[in-house]
């Protein structure tokens, strides 16, 4: 789907595109010939870009330097889609992004200069995530796990000409729309915000001429900012907004009301029945998570950590037994990116155990599950020494 529109002395051709389509892909190396732009201006911004143009070599990553570097939103985008996007892209033999990477390859060919229209993906989701409800938020983890594991309808066969027919309807605006029915900041974010951004991007380029690749769910947005003459603020769409936490401040209640009792008891009951207190808070928060970590089929120095980590993480509103346990255990059993593309392929409980990232999944739940576990257990016993 092509459309040209003139603004001001600047010539604009917009091509919307499905991302796992073959016709989109001849379609944006046919109109990068004919047409001879001053820019191809592509709808990436340079962490996407450089995934789709690295290939295997952003696959072997290693997810600690990963999250080290920022990238963990990335991540989770691409886990989200790349399930389906795959099963779609399979059917018809294009790898999902192809349209992107045959502009971007016909620009250097041909000396063009290359416009990346999109925002940077972490400041989008973060905008994203900030301004989500708690009911939201649920929502999109759900859809999150269901895009681990590959919950598609196996009955829903997909055809080259219903590929091509998501040009009409973008595969992910739809996606977006639905999350916009249910999610409305979301939806406000991830489309209307980035129609914004690609408008003003594709105004400040330079040129007379410019490509524009863009999914074509964006092309009605981009269109109408365009003939509107919208003005828009790009550095406001930058900033990550502020919310306040009020979850934040119960995590600090809770270990506040532990030291408080444990005070209370030295005072009132003296040393001994304080350091019972403290025993049996000890034992049990260190145990029951210890034991979360063998049913994880943690490596030894993982169960361990868990164990000594588990009484103190209880009483710190930031970290949880899980994560240091999780991070030990990364040690010894590494993940890499393509440990979560593989996710879709696990099926079974034993492969669930073998992937290296579900296998760090089931690791962090079972160790916080036995944490909060020893907690429960703890608390009762605690109260009766006030007797």
């Amino acid at each position: 789907m092509i459309k040209k529109l003139v603004l001001n002395d600047k010539e604009i051709i917009l091509i919307g595109t499905a991302h796992i389509s073959k016709e989109s892909v001849e379609l944006v190396e046919k109109t990068i010939q004919e047409e001879k732009p001053d820019v191809v201006g592509v709808e990436l911004d340079n962490e996407r870009l450089y995934q789709l143009m690295s290939g295997k070599k952003w696959q072997q990553t290693n997810i600690i330097d990963v999250v080290k570097t920022g990238k963990t939103y990335l991540f989770l985008l691409n886990i989200l889609l790349s399930n389906l996007q795959k099963q779609l892209g399979a059917k018809v033999g294009v790898q999902p992004g192809s349209e992107m990477m045959i502009a971007v390859k016909k620009a250097q060919e041909h000396n063009i200069p290359i416009q990346l229209l999109d925002r940077n993906i972490n400041i989008t989701l973060k905008r994203a995530f900030k301004t989500m409800k708690l009911k939201e938020k649920l929502k999109l983890g759900s859809s999150i796990i269901m895009g681990f594991f590959g919950m598609v309808d196996p009955k829903e066969a997909i055809d080259i000409v219903s590929i091509e027919d998501l040009k009409n309807e973008d595969l992910i605006n739809k996606l977006m729309k639905e999350l916009g029915r249910q999610m409305p900041s979301v939806k406000k974010v991830l489309v209307d915000e980035r129609d914004d951004y690609i408008t003003e991007m594709i105004r400040q380029s330079k040129g007379k001429k410019i490509i524009a690749v863009v999914g074509a769910g964006h092309l009605n947005g981009i269109v109408e900012n365009l003939k509107k003459e919208k003005k828009i603020n790009l550095q406001e769409l930058n900033i990550i907004p502020k919310k306040i936490n009020y979850l934040k401040y119960l995590k600090y209640a809770i270990p506040l009301i532990f030291f408080i009792f444990i005070g209370f008891l030295f005072i009132t009951k003296g040393i001994g029945t304080t350091t019972n207190a403290l025993v049996i808070w000890f034992l049990a928060n260190g145990t029951c998570s210890a034991i979360g970590a063998i049913l994880a089929k943690a490596h030894p120095i993982s169960v361990i950590t868990a164990f000594l980590a588990a009484p103190f993480t209880s009483l710190h509103p930031a970290i949880a037994a899980g994560w240091i346990t999780a991070i030990t255990e990364t040690k010894f059993n590494s993940p890499k990116v393509i440990d979560f593309e593989n996710l879709s392929n696990v099926s079974t409980i034993k492969g669930f155990y073998q992937n290296k990232v579900s296998h760090i999944l089931i690791v962090t739940a079972l160790t916080n599950l036995g944490s909060m576990i020893g907690t429960i257990i703890a608390v009762p016993y605690l109260i009766i020494l006030l007797a």
